[in-house]
């Protein structure tokens, strides 16, 4: 039995209506869905295999650039002239780290240790390990700041005994002495005599206890119970501050431990983080949005206020005894050593500091850190962070190795940790958590289109079969008419036949 047009178009009416139904609800329904899903893979639970493994093992290239500052007139800055540097480097170390000791706490927190190793990869780097630079010698020139202050007799002991042990204002060595650690006469003498003065008790170099170490034990939100609490650090060596600094907000132990944030940022979100090396939080701030291998992301950045001083930013006054702006004091967690941080070549710092040391030549690209985030799942997609060490150096009377030097911030090294998300995990992180919630905003419209084409269709079929109704209706009309006037016409034939046949029988 055929079926009639109107028919059709009544089914393909509802079909459409149907189909613009569903598409509207994916509208809605579309975005808690994709919600949902991020919310499943971010939070730090071992059944989420992609997100677990790119937490615990960090699976992604990783590296350390370390430029040297080798100084060119060491003679003259002892005769109280300006510092000259030339900037040696990269000497790039590839870095793996991975979470020990991983524990789960009923308050949806995780403890674990971060463990890091590095390995120098000469094809990347600008020469080798055995390359010679010359950069302040901090344990003369260092313990000399530290000592300005004690009686004169206890700085004549000083510099007698760095003289002892044939200890002067300058090192000249290799890369990887400085980097991991050289035997010192002076440094076995201090650990003998005056233990816990050096931060380490083997080898002096400047890298010598970050390889092969961990940054503390961290306990962390899994974010199962809050996912705006993910990544986010509970305590740290079980302290939920800190008591370096001089205010309680200097302290604090805020944000997440500088790998993942919690998901669904804005422009108007920030990146705090804490940081073990530095002894303090931090916070970035939202830059500019952008495209990082087909993945839309936001660029944070340090804000000028980072290293601002007290005098510059009320709020960082804890942070002080400070310099000039663009300085971070860390003395008080490097064991009073007069060290200071800062972004490389002084970047965004008081150009006060350029004046004092030829060399140096900021500029965003090469200096400024950043981190540019996936903002839907808070993973950072390319990081660049930068800073700089710098020692405090100038003459102490007493201790005659500091001659005439004139009283400066010298910059020592600067180093850039960079990874970036690449290969098998970038393919899967762009699969599951980039294309598949655009294709499912796509089928929304696709379905609301596909619907409203069919329903149009429906009404242009419905009318369509009503006008060739209209049409059928007429046409029988018009034949009954014709067969009706064909009958008259045959029926008065037939009569003058009859009467013609009669007169002739007449």
């Amino acid at each position: 039995m055929a079926v009639s047009k109107s028919t059709l178009a009544i089914v393909f009416l509802v079909l459409g209506g149907l189909t613009v139904l569903f598409g509207t609800v994916l509208v809605f329904v579309g975005p808690i869905i994709i919600d949902d899903q991020i919310v499943k893979n971010v939070e730090i639970n071992p059944k989420n295999e992609l997100s677990y493994t790119m937490w615990k093992d960090i699976p992604v290239p990783f590296f350390m650039s370390v430029y040297f500052f080798h100084i060119v007139n060491p003679d003259e800055i002892l005769k109280g002239e300006k510092p000259m540097v030339i900037q040696r480097g990269p000497y790039v170390y590839s870095g793996k780290r991975w979470k020990d000791n991983i524990t789960f706490h009923d308050n949806n927190t995780v403890s674990y240790k971060e463990f890091r190793q590095y390995f120098f990869e000469e094809r990347m780097s600008v020469g080798d390990e055995t390359d010679v630079v010359t950069i302040p010698n901090m344990l003369v020139l260092g313990a000399s700041v530290m000592m300005e202050n004690m009686p004169y007799p206890i700085r004549i002991l000083l510099s007698t005994t760095f003289k002892t042990f044939n200890e002067g204002p300058f090192l000249t060595k290799s890369v990887g002495e400085l980097m991991w650690g050289y035997d010192s006469k002076l440094v076995d003498f201090l650990n003998k005599y005056l233990p816990g003065m050096l931060p380490s008790t083997g080898k002096f170099g400047l890298f010598a206890e970050f390889n092969n170490s961990n940054t503390g034990q961290f306990t962390v939100f899994t974010g199962q119970d809050d996912i705006r609490k993910v990544h986010k650090v509970d305590s740290w060596n079980g302290l939920k501050n800190v008591d370096y600094w001089r205010s309680d907000q200097c302290n604090m132990i805020n944000g997440t431990a500088g790998q993942m944030w919690p998901p669904f940022m804005t422009t108007e979100s920030t990146l705090p983080f804490y940081s073990p090396d530095a002894c303090r939080s931090m916070e970035l701030v939202f830059q500019r949005p952008g495209v990082f291998r087909g993945i839309p992301v936001y660029r944070f950045v340090a804000p000028k206020t980072l290293f601002a001083n007290g005098a510059d930013y009320p709020p960082n006054e804890g942070f002080c005894p400070c310099r000039q702006s663009g300085l971070l004091n860390v003395s008080s967690c490097r064991h009073n050593s007069p060290v200071f941080i800062s972004q490389p070549h002084f970047f965004e710092a008081d150009p006060v500091l350029l004046e004092t040391v030829n060399g140096l030549s900021p500029n965003e690209d090469d200096h400024g850190l950043f981190i540019d985030m996936h903002p839907e799942t808070g993973v950072p997609m390319n990081v660049s962070i930068r800073l700089q060490l710098n020692l405090l150096i100038k003459s102490v009377s007493g201790i005659s190795e500091t001659g005439k030097i004139t009283e400066v911030v010298m910059p020592m090294i600067w180093f850039e940790e960079s990874g970036y998300i690449d290969g098998p995990v970038l393919k899967t992180f762009r699969t599951n958590l980039v294309v598949l919630p655009m294709v499912m905003e796509y089928m929304q419209y696709i379905f609301i289109g596909l619907g409203l084409a069919t329903i149009l269709g429906a009404v242009m079929l419905f009318f369509s079969d009503k006008k060739v109704r209209r049409k059928t209706s007429v046409s029988p009309t018009q034949g009954e008419s014709v067969k009706d006037t064909k009958n008259d016409t045959t029926n008065e034939t037939q009569d003058e036949k009859c009467n013609m046949n009669d007169t002739g029988k007449k």
